[in-house]
């Protein structure tokens, strides 16, 4: 196996179109091409968790939240990035793209807490990440072609790969001074039988497939069209919101600590009576703490939430629930690893034992 069939794997789980527009997901670093036995899973690629890759033998690791957020300006010998680079680690990070994906961070959260009839908070607008390739090949070389391109990881729609569309039609081409065709003669006019192939791909895969449909292709100069898709709205967005079956908060409190392995929580606003109705959101809560006011919500899961917004929200009448920002995202990591295994076997998944909120209680 290698960076590109772990990719392909993630895109189906989270595709990165589901990103919100200020994230930054994907292959941040590394070669689509290498190969790969072992992956770490981590919340965050920290120095300690770097080591820990580099202890375990691992080619690749998948950190929730991205290493790379904004705009490198240099990549220096005491960066994580360029040791990453240098040691040969791949990094993935999927951060919101998980969190909206069925099956995602948000749907852990809404599971923990017991929430029914659920939907998203707030639906997600995508950005178009993927791409249609076409081109022209002759038809003795075209299943060797489609090969490599799937291989690379193009030909994905939703749970069915190896998808493409092919026509036949006829080439033509005048061979130029230093030119050395596959078909046809230099300095005369050629017509061919070609078939057309198109294929789509996501953008994290560009420059494996077209690596793989240059070296694959028989032509010296093969003609083809990239064209960016749009994408049409999503269905899943931001958050999660549902009925519960009329808890005591108390025993939700519990709950919550039971399901994210944890000893203590933190409260805002009432923290008695019984409550019918519940969001979460996995991370910083702020963003769509009016989502969930709005949808009266009478508690709201999250990972952290400002000082103000917690004021605001017990004036609302709404309990607060912060578990600290990384530990409403980090039950997401077994889930995660267990889904990847069960599509990759030949490459093992390893969680972070060094991976954790940089704060804590005492």
């Amino acid at each position: 196996m290698n960076v590109s069939d772990i990719v392909t794997v993630l895109e189906e789980i989270a595709s990165a179109s589901l990103a919100e527009s200020w994230d930054n997901v994907g292959l941040l670093a590394g070669d689509s091409a290498q190969a790969v036995q072992r992956c770490l899973l981590t919340i965050d690629y920290t120095p300690a968790v770097a080591a820990e890759a580099r202890e375990k033998k691992c080619e690749m690791v998948i950190s929730y939240h991205p290493p790379i957020f904004e705009g490198l300006k240099k990549i220096t010998g005491s960066s994580l990035i360029f040791q990453a680079i240098r040691d040969g680690v791949a990094i993935y990070s999927p951060h919101t793209a998980l969190d909206v994906a069925e099956g995602g961070t948000n749907d852990l959260l809404a599971e923990i807490l017991g929430l029914q009839n659920v939907r998203s908070l707030r639906l997600v607008e995508t950005k178009a990440h993927e791409f249609k390739l076409v081109t022209f090949v002759p038809a003795e070389n075209l299943e060797e072609m489609a090969r490599a391109l799937f291989d690379a990881g193009a030909g994905w729609i939703g749970k069915y790969s190896q998808c493409s569309f092919r026509s036949q039609g006829e080439g033509t081409f005048f061979a130029g001074e230093g030119s050395d065709p596959a078909v046809g003669k230099k300095g005369k006019l050629t017509r061919t039988p070609e078939v057309r192939f198109e294929t789509i791909l996501p953008r994290q895969q560009l420059p494996a497939v077209l690596a793989a449909l240059y070296k694959a292709h028989p032509y010296e100069e093969p003609a083809l069209d990239l064209i960016q898709l749009a994408t049409p709205p999503a269905k899943v967005g931001q958050g999660r919101i549902g009925t519960l079956a009329n808890i005591s908060r108390a025993e939700l409190f519990e709950r919550v600590k039971k399901g994210l392995s944890l000893s203590h929580i933190l409260i805002a606003g009432p923290k008695d009576g019984n409550v019918k109705k519940g969001a979460c959101l996995a991370g910083a809560g702020r963003r769509h703490l009016g989502d969930a006011i709005a949808q009266k919500a009478e508690v709201y899961l999250t990972g952290e939430l400002p000082h103000h917004d917690a004021l605001a929200a017990a004036k609302a009448g709404v309990t607060v629930i912060a578990t600290l920002h990384s530990n409403s995202e980090r039950a997401i990591l077994p889930r995660l690893a267990q889904r990847m295994q069960e599509k990759l076997r030949d490459v093992q998944f390893l969680i972070s034992q060094r991976d954790h909120d940089p704060f804590g209680f005492v």
